[in-house]
């Protein structure tokens, strides 16, 4: 009776191991999916608000020469979009204290100059770009600026701005002298929206960029938070002298205005690997009672899962189009891994594109 029971044990398993290997698998969907693919290159990037004070915007240009030649027919950033703003906003309780102002732009000049606000802005810019001529003139490029500085995508509003004559870059349809103002500044941040994405998109001819940020997943609930933060920082402790020569290596490069060399290296696979595991693996091993380490990297992965879906939804209508993901050198591993899963989609090399 006892062998009995021990083979029926083994069969069970057995049987279950063949159950796991059978499940159904999205990814067999892609063998028969008509071509082709889209194509998604993520770029990993360092925050350009970050830059040293000897760091000269010029010294972008050999990177983006390069990512012109991938001829991205869509990009998005890692920027929250209008509408999650207004979340923000009319939900504080999901959102981490003032995190509207820290990461959303004021819209109240733009919705004075246009009568619209986010909501209404939103909606006029989906129906201008739907019927979109394919040579713009110059009144409706500054129109459409306009509306997109009400429904707070400025970057967007940047590049119809890029995309303008000089002579053109003046108030009228839409836009103030405030709201010009607002956009000649935005052109000289330093941030990857205005030094990459925007100038990027309005040298290919694109409309618009897409952003897909997200921070509604990432607001954990906790009711010690000062013990959490020395949790992490703890964990993060443990794995500085990994950190310590990947950020020196960093600093040298930006110091020395070798953009190109600093994309060619944060987007690394070793040094990916080495920055991931130095941040989410160190935190997994958290041993504390809350297991603060764990919902720490809960909250990431959340954030990325809903930045992922994101961007699908920029590239949905798009099929096999070329798409351009310009999110920090962190979230790399993540888009790479969650977008890949998607069908149809192929991941792009990033390295052999920045050679």
């Amino acid at each position: 009776m006892r062998h009995y029971r021990y083979c029926a044990a083994l069969l069970l398993s057995i049987s279950a191991l063949a159950m796991a290997d059978e499940r159904a698998d999205p990814a067999s969907l892609d063998a028969s999916a008509a071509k082709p693919a889209t194509r998604i290159a993520v770029l990993g990037t360092v925050h350009l608000t970050e830059a040293p004070k000897s760091f000269q915007a010029a010294s972008l240009a050999p990177l983006l020469e390069r990512l012109a030649r991938y001829q991205p027919q869509i990009i998005t950033v890692e920027q929250l979009s209008g509408e999650e703003c207004e979340r923000m906003l009319h939900q504080p309780d999901r959102y981490a204290p003032d995190e509207a102002h820290l990461y959303c732009g004021d819209t109240s000049d733009a919705k004075a100059a246009t009568g619209l606000d986010v909501a209404a802005a939103s909606v006029e810019m989906r129906h201008l770009l739907k019927s979109w001529p394919a040579q713009p003139t110059a009144m409706q490029r500054r129109h459409l600026a306009a509306v997109f500085m009400a429904a707070n995508d400025e970057t967007s509003a940047l590049v119809q701005w890029l995309q303008l004559p000089a002579a053109e870059r003046h108030a009228g349809d839409g836009l103030d002298g405030k709201l010009t103002k607002a956009l000649d500044a935005h052109s000289r941040e330093n941030s990857e929206s205005s030094l990459i994405a925007a100038p990027l998109a309005a040298r290919l001819g694109l409309q618009r960029v897409y952003p897909v940020d997200d921070h509604s997943g990432d607001n954990v609930d906790l009711d010690d938070g000062a013990a959490f933060g020395q949790a992490i920082q703890h964990a993060w402790d443990g794995a500085a002298a990994t950190m310590q020569p990947i950020r020196q290596q960093q600093q040298a490069l930006w110091q020395a205005n070798d953009m190109l060399g600093l994309y060619r290296y944060i987007n690394r696979v070793d040094v990916r690997r080495s920055s991931m595991q130095a941040d989410f693996g160190s935190a997994l091993r958290d041993a504390s009672p809350q297991h603060y380490g764990r919902i720490y990297v809960a909250g990431w992965e959340t954030r990325n899962l809903r930045m992922a879906a994101n961007v699908h939804e920029a590239f949905r209508e798009s099929p096999g189009a070329r798409v351009l993901s310009i999110v920090g050198a962190q979230h790399k591993a993540w888009f790479d891994s969650l977008l890949g899963q998607m069908q149809g989609v192929q991941i792009v090399d990033v390295e052999s594109l920045l050679k």
